[in-house]
């Protein structure tokens, strides 16, 4: 039995195709719809699953072509996440034959494509999953220097092989030990839901992630992008509920906040809680913001704001978060960024045994900040692609 799927995001087809190949289908997917179009032609399946949303040809050109076009009675089946009412009726007249919407399990997928078209005579004993087909694909960018003791390369294989949609960036920050060999070897057979990037010479956290979010940008199927620590100390669980929290609002920068409260395991050592304090007490005057802590290595990003947030390096190594949410102030103003960014409290975060800040790097950080303070004063020309515009703070009265 043969099945085409059509979906303009690869990530959402992988996991899909590859659960329905383990029960016997012939299956083949396909992230262009003209191009699916041509395959349907070819192919000619026993069934067509389809995404709506897709750019350019839609979901429901797709149905009207082999319904109108074709005059064929081939099942179709609508993978999406538009729930709207109009377009769900449009499709059951055009002759759709079932509808389901993102998120949902792929064991409910499967037994709603058993029923349609039969079950294929496979002895393939095949045990239920708990994967579920989100309605978004997200990056996440992972800044490492030497790593290869200390990467928890178990956790995040069973995160993606659990969350579909997911899609990791590795940067590899000119490590001296054999961590570039580590993540390769973790890449090795996941190549389409890992990636590494190598940076030959070490340019620092800040370097590394900005151009992590920058090549991360370029994947055209990817809906928000954001980065965490190699440490995973924010845990992922807790950074897929900030992703959960940009996907349900108009915020363009959900940032994970380690702000201690009732039910929440957040653990830092004394002395460095109280450093802490002082140094976002300085963090606050320079952004007119309130925010609670800027620093947390957890942040996702709507794509509409990467190149704000990255285009140009970072004046600091270390504090670059704050530098990301001082552009957000200058080109929207500083009452709108507000508006724009949120500060979630985190479940868990742990400070992990090895951290490379130590207690002496804060007096860098006060300096880093006064540098930050200079340079993002009052007045300041934006690059905005090949654009250079004046632009002004706009300070809370």
């Amino acid at each position: 039995m043969k099945i085409l799927a059509i979906d303009d995001q690869q990530l959402v087809l992988l996991p899909l195709q590859k659960r329905l190949n383990e029960l016997g289908y012939n299956v083949i997917i396909e992230t262009d719809a003209n191009t699916g179009i041509s395959k349907y032609n070819t192919f000619k399946p026993d069934l067509v699953i389809v995404d709506i949303n897709m750019p350019k040809v839609s979901g429901l050109d797709i149905v009207k072509y082999i319904r109108q076009s074709k005059n064929a009675e081939t099942p179709i089946m609508v993978l999406s996440g538009n729930t709207q009412d109009d377009i769900i009726t449009e499709g059951f007249d055009l002759g759709i034959n079932d509808y389901m919407k993102k998120p949902l399990s792929l064991n409910e997928i499967c037994a709603r494509v058993k029923r349609l078209i039969g079950t294929p005579e496979s002895k393939n004993i095949v045990s239920k999953t708990d994967v579920m087909i989100q309605q978004r694909c997200v990056g996440v960018v992972i800044p490492c220097y030497n790593e290869e003791d200390r990467l928890l390369s178990d956790e995040f294989l069973q995160f993606i092989n659990k969350n579909s949609g997911y899609h990791l960036c590795f940067v590899n920050d000119g490590s001296k030990d054999n961590t570039l060999e580590v993540l390769h070897n973790l890449q090795k057979g996941r190549e389409d839901f890992i990636t590494v990037y190598n940076c030959e010479k070490n340019g620092g956290k800040a370097e590394a992630v900005r151009l992590g979010m920058l090549h991360m940008a370029e994947k055209s199927d990817l809906d928000y992008i954001g980065f965490l620590d190699a440490d995973l100390s924010t845990d992922l669980k807790d950074f897929d509920d900030l992703v959960s929290t940009i996907e349900n609002s108009n915020f363009k920068i959900v940032s994970g906040s380690r702000i201690s409260r009732m039910g929440a395991n957040i653990t830092k050592e004394s002395a460095r809680k109280i450093i802490s304090m002082t140094i976002n007490f300085i963090i606050r005057k320079i952004l007119g913001m309130n925010f609670k802590d800027t620093q947390c290595g957890a942040k996702i990003f709507r794509k509409d704001v990467i190149q704000l947030a990255f285009d140009k390096e970072f004046v600091t190594q270390w504090i670059f978060d704050v530098e990301i949410f001082k552009r957000m102030s200058i080109h929207f103003g500083v009452e709108k960024a507000k508006s724009y960014i949120c500060e979630q409290p985190l479940k868990r975060w742990i400070h992990a045994d090895g951290s490379k800040l130590s207690m002496k790097d804060s007096v860098k950080i006060v300096l880093q900040l006064g540098q930050i303070a200079w340079v993002y004063r009052n007045k300041k020309k934006h690059l905005i692609g090949n654009t250079q515009v004046e632009l002004k703070l706009v300070h809370k009265s």
